[in-house]
């Protein structure tokens, strides 16, 4: 028999102590600390030992659980099962797993699919409960059963506006409350009709079905023609064409959570294929000129990706406040090709990746000694593309302006700048701390 453990996270739902199994009521009733939410702990009025309320900072309260374990019976109450998107990791992290016990109720995900009848083996499950919803359309691309654990600034109504102004629409949901408990509804909403609603509490699960039987997910590799970005030419009609935008974003080496810069937006579809990549991930398009930056914006809510952010502004000033980039492409100097692969490269994470698109003689030679002049030795590709394009009743080619393609990695030794802006609240990277 394993030896006892001095702190046990117990899962309980919205009926409170009838959710509790005989193991868990148990670990309760020999507790000398009890420690969980308020609503969590109104639910045993008869309890004699110290009562912790979980809120402000988890940490204070996890420091003091440590310290009474040496000595009491601890017992931490937490919504539903502690270790889905819950308190029960961080109490292992602090603890460590030999002095914890986790008992497990059914999570509020699994009550909302019993309650719609939703077989749930094939869903998909995204947390928007203390984080940013953005970044949310473009996880939904690709699938099309979720369920979505939301908060008061992120709540149902919000995520439904949020995909229909990414024209997204194509799906039924079903918002339901307080599961378990005195108070439970479960309501089917088409997504205009949930964008309206004003009556749904705090405690909830979203559930998203695609109503489109034809629906199929995207390419896993985006392969846009231009013409899928010329709603509105930039004036200067350039726009990077399929080919080399594949061959750029490749060399880019994405992650799912990468941190992108698009140096010289223009039509914004490099920003656009690269935020599709990286559906965890952010991608800041950096734009001078005012009608490309309308463009780029217009493309990024046509084309439904909800986690690139459009920077108006010349580069390299515009870069300053500005996360640390995963990855950087320059598709546009304005004349500034060195002082922009400088600051790209100062602030490029160790390991990562830069990527410069060259087309005039005099960009290909200032790229090249700029990275020279780093230590770097860059990957070079000079790509020239023929298309085939009718002619009569017989084919020609037709070939596009051939373009430099340089990439370099940062040697995963080197230094970014100084002092590197935080990462904006609510990113990718942060985490959420929900009991």
């Amino acid at each position: 028999m394993s030896a006892r453990r001095a702190v046990t996270v117990v899962g309980i739902g919205d009926d409170g102590c009838a959710s509790l199994s005989s193991r868990a009521a148990s670990a309760v009733a020999r507790a000398e600390v009890l420690v969980g939410g308020e609503r969590h702990l109104e639910f045993f009025p008869q309890f004699r030992g110290e009562k912790i309320a979980l809120k402000g900072g988890l940490s204070a309260v996890l420091d003091r659980v440590e310290s009474l374990s040496a000595e009491q019976n601890v017992c931490i109450l937490a919504s539903g099962d502690p270790l889905f998107f819950g308190i029960g990791a961080l109490v292992v992290k602090k603890l460590g797993e030999e002095h914890v016990e986790i008992l497990p109720s059914l999570s509020s995900v699994q009550w909302a699919f019993a309650r719609t009848g939703i077989a749930w083996d094939d869903a998909a499950f995204v947390s928007v409960h203390g984080r940013s919803p953005e970044g949310f359309a473009t996880r939904l691309r690709r699938l099309s059963k979720v369920a979505v654990l939301t908060d008061g600034e992120s709540s149902p109504a919000r995520l439904a506006a949020r995909l229909l102004e990414h024209g997204d629409a194509a799906w039924k949901a079903w918002v339901c409350e307080s599961l378990a408990g005195a108070g439970e509804r479960v309501r089917a909403f088409e997504l205009p009709a949930l964008a309206a609603a004003e009556d749904i509490g705090p405690l909830n699960v979203l559930l998203l079905l695609r109503s489109d039987p034809a629906w199929r997910p995207p390419p896993v590799v985006p392969y846009l023609h231009e013409d899928a970005f010329a709603k509105r030419m930039p004036k200067n009609g350039l726009i990077t064409k399929r080919e080399v935008r594949t061959l750029s974003i490749a060399a880019m080496a994405l992650r799912p959570d990468a941190v992108v810069w698009d140096i010289g937006a223009g039509s914004g579809s490099v920003s656009i294929e690269a935020a599709m990549l990286c559906p965890l991930g952010r991608v800041y398009a950096i734009e001078v000129d005012p009608e490309g930056v309308e463009i780029c914006r217009d493309n990024v809510r046509t084309h439904g990706v909800d986690n690139v952010r459009v920077v108006a502004g010349r580069a390299p000033e515009a870069l300053a406040a500005l996360e640390d980039p995963d990855a950087v492409f320059v598709g546009g100097s304005k004349g500034s090709m060195d002082d922009i692969i400088t600051a790209a490269l100062d602030r490029l994470r160790p390991g990562g990746r830069l990527v410069v698109n060259a087309i005039t003689l005099e960009n290909v030679s200032e790229a090249y000694r700029a990275l020279k002049a780093r230590g770097l030795d860059p990957e070079i590709t000079m790509l020239q593309v023929s298309r085939g394009v009718p002619l009569a009743r017989y084919m020609r080619y037709e070939a596009l302006n051939p373009i430099h393609i340089f990439a370099a990695t940062k040697p995963a030794g080197a230094q970014g700048a100084d002092k590197a802006p935080p990462a904006p609240s609510g990113g990718a990277r942060s985490a959420s701390e929900a009991s």
